[in-house]
């Protein structure tokens, strides 16, 4: 298979999707603190980390795809940022497949426009734009961005920095396209369909997803749950994956 997935620990199963840029590796912490409650299926996203990219132009329905073609038949899945685009469309696609779904740090629809919090255009415009001159410079600036607000910004990025480089480079072609689907990728009208337990986990720091974006996200999809860390940014697991882990164990646990 193309697509890359370790596993760990035991118990009910639970896929983990990364982020833009990263790798399977970003999730090490928080893997430790719920190892012994679930098998955890921790997927390395096409051109990421140890998998390979999928041709040039490839949908999200196929991303999605490419991930269910290689974890279990019924699991829970957990995507942060990009990641969370990525489960919500296997949840929309397969819903038999998903038994619950958790986005972190994650938005319907990543770019702002009118009445919508979110990237400015011109910021993901500009990322595109350097990833032509080297890939390394816009990642490093990703990377600020994730931990701008949090209380242990420099801390974060020194521990996303270890895990990307524990793993090969990312393909810049699937840069490319991670970046395009944040730019284009418009699932709000979509939540409403989704039939399974939903939980929103948030920082309420972030630069990326704005928490107006997760009030807004409320009406999209009324029966979901809805948590806020306070003192955290994009990347509230790798600042506080304590609370992080237990509000997905609290969470999973009640749905049985």
């Amino acid at each position: 298979m193309s697509v890359y997935t370790e596993q760990q620990g035991r118990g009910p199963d639970l896929v983990l999707l990364h982020g833009w840029g990263m790798n399977g590796a970003v999730w090490q912490q928080l893997a430790e603190r719920l190892e012994a409650d679930f098998c955890l299926h921790i997927v390395d996203l096409p051109g990421f980390g140890h998998s390979k990219a999928l041709p040039a132009g490839s949908t999200l329905a196929e991303w999605a795809g490419s991930v269910l073609a290689v974890v279990p038949e019924r699991a829970a899945w957990l995507g942060w940022s990009l990641g969370g685009l990525v489960a919500t469309q296997a949840a929309l696609q397969a819903p038999e497949r998903v038994s619950a779904l958790i986005t972190l740090a994650s938005s319907p629809r990543f770019v702002s426009e009118d009445a919508w919090p979110g990237i400015k255009p011109e910021v993901l415009a500009g990322f595109e734009q350097q990833l032509a001159e080297g890939h390394q410079q816009v990642i490093n600036r990703f990377l600020s961005l994730q931990a701008m607000g949090s209380e242990h910004a420099r801390d974060d990025i020194r521990r996303l920095r270890d895990s990307l480089a524990s793993r090969p480079a990312p393909d810049p072609q699937a840069l490319a396209a991670g970046l395009g689907l944040l730019g284009e990728v418009d699932l709000r009208a979509q939540l409403a369909q989704l039939t399974m337990p939903l939980l929103r986990l948030y920082g309420r720091l972030d630069g990326l997803v704005p928490h107006k974006a997760a009030t807004l996200t409320d009406a999209l999809a009324p029966a979901s749950h809805r948590h806020i860390e306070p003192k955290a940014s994009h990347a509230p697991f790798i600042s506080h994956p304590e609370a992080t882990a237990d509000s997905i164990r609290g969470f999973l646990h009640k749905q049985g």
